[in-house]
């Protein structure tokens, strides 16, 4: 079917040149320009099957761009929102796991590079790699080292 700037698989190997994504983000992407989520769901089995379409790497890219930047539950949350199955993001865990308290110790080092002044100090410091995903456990050892 030939629709608005050409046929769903052009559009759908047109996303997928410009970085991986999940099925549910395809999905979202070539609704507007299909009769329906039967053809979609169509077209993403074979582009699965062909291998064009993969969660792995979607997970794999994933981890790789926001590794230095993000802790794990802020990864995690992006590949959820992603569509990607469970056992998939449990599989990473444990190596994001091994690597995180140096993540967070570089991500605080970029932003801060001084140990917290005083507790409002702190609690900035807290609440900012909080809101990089961070687990507080892992936030309490950057923040010890640092005061020490």
């Amino acid at each position: 079917m030939v629709k608005r700037g050409g046929n769903l698989r052009e559009r759908a190997l047109g996303y997928l040149a410009r970085r991986e994504h999940s099925r549910l983000e395809l999905e979202k992407k070539l609704l507007p320009h299909a009769q329906g989520l039967t053809e979609i769901s169509v077209l993403l089995d074979t582009m699965e099957q062909q291998g064009l379409l993969s969660a792995d790497r979607v997970v794999e890219q994933v981890v790789r761009v926001r590794r230095k930047r993000f802790g794990i539950q802020r990864i995690v949350y992006e590949l959820r929102g992603k569509g990607i199955d469970e056992h998939l993001i449990a599989s990473v865990v444990p190596d994001l796991k091994k690597t995180e308290l140096e993540a967070a110790q570089e991500v605080w080092r970029k932003r801060f590079a001084t140990p917290p002044a005083d507790a409002q100090d702190h609690g900035k410091q807290m609440r900012f790699l909080r809101g990089r995903g961070f687990a507080t456990e892992v936030i309490h050892q950057v923040l010890q080292s640092r005061d020490e």
